[in-house]
């Protein structure tokens, strides 16, 4: 990414008399966002047509930065222009901050698809329950538990060896005990975070899923990409920036990707999780807590495995999300999971076993 970005601003030498101007009012790229998003001000993403390539226009949308920067002075230099550039085979695009009359220019370009405003996403709540960890014996029992099986985990004590699972969260303290060496940091995407789990969520989430003691696969490896800050949110644009950077390490059939996080409908987000898809990198998101799954990202993208939870009855449980867009379900309550990150548990968990 900084190669990309650097890339663009060398570019950047044309002025605001040489800039061009495309179209006109009619053909107009669409600027979208759902009804229920939490949207960042002057904040967009901008996907390209099939077959346009991102990397050829970042330095036109450098171009136009660079214009906005000598009429709107030092509040551009901190704030706007270029922050990602999105390269995922058939998803391009680009994000950043934009004025209005940048926003303009660049929805007049032919090759702009649609803009979508960014927008906050938020770490998947977490639940606290006081019970034993009877979520992972269910998952290895077909029928439902018994006295003499709630508590018993049937497992291969090498399942996920030679697997990669990205969990896409807070990042994820590599170092904890109980992964015994199987995790590394990937990737830091909001600007300025450090390369630490700040928070736990995501911690807490490798922990089911590929640690020692309650992991499902104790043998897997994990790869921390962060993409929410300290306080468990951030915006659509980081998420995106997470998954392309995931896309590009994939290896097809060896690759499981993970996110427990949610905000409202995002097209962006729902285009990104496709071309994961079709890289042969599932995807498994939280269902979320929040009524129909379908109203929500990623919940709702088709191509994402979307997860509901479950409680020890094997009934949907009281606070899970649920509609169409739910294609399966899982324990939503285990317990005890890494220490300091105790006590956790809800949609999160489910869509981790």
């Amino acid at each position: 990414m900084l190669f990309k970005l650097s890339a663009v601003a060398l570019f950047v030498a044309s002025t605001a008399v040489a800039f061009p101007s495309w179209g006109n009012s009619d053909n107009l790229a669409p600027v979208i966002s759902s009804s229920n998003a939490d949207v960042v001000p002057d904040s967009y993403i901008v996907v390209f047509k099939d077959g346009v390539r991102a990397n050829d226009h970042s330095a036109w949308a450098a171009t136009l930065h660079k214009r906005d920067l000598t009429t709107n002075g030092i509040w551009d230099n901190i704030a706007s222009g270029v922050k990602h550039v999105y390269d995922m085979g058939s998803f391009q695009g680009l994000a950043g901050r934009f004025r209005p009359d940048v926003l303009d220019e660049i929805r007049k370009h032919p090759d702009v698809d649609y803009i979508e405003r960014d927008q906050l996403v938020y770490a998947s709540e977490i639940k606290i329950q006081n019970r034993a960890p009877w979520g992972l014996a269910r998952i290895s029992h077909r029928k439902g538990l018994t006295l003499g099986t709630f508590n018993k985990y049937e497992h291969n004590p090498n399942g996920g060896d030679g697997v990669t699972v990205f969990v896409i969260d807070t990042g994820v303290n590599t170092d904890h005990i109980e992964f015994e060496g199987r995790a590394s940091w990937g990737k830091t995407v909001p600007a300025n975070d450090p390369d630490a789990d700040d928070n736990g969520h995501g911690t807490h989430l490798a922990g089911l899923i590929g640690g020692k003691t309650y992991g499902v696969a104790k043998k897997v490896k994990l790869v921390s990409v962060k993409i929410l800050s300290g306080n468990g949110s951030d915006i659509t644009s980081n998420v995106i920036g997470g998954m392309d950077w995931v896309a590009a390490q994939a290896v097809a059939g060896k690759t499981v990707v993970n996110m427990a996080l949610g905000g409202g409908k995002s097209k962006a987000i729902y285009d990104a999780a496709a071309r994961l898809y079709a890289k042969n990198a599932p995807l498994f998101v939280a269902a979320g807590s929040s009524g129909d799954a379908c109203n929500g990202s990623p919940s709702g993208a088709l191509t994402a495995f979307t997860v509901g939870a479950t409680d020890i009855n094997d009934a949907l449980s009281a606070f899970s999300a649920y509609g169409p867009c739910v294609e399966m379900f899982a324990p939503g309550r285990l317990r005890r999971v890494l220490r300091r990150y105790l006590s956790q548990g809800g949609l999160n968990t489910a869509r981790s076993v």
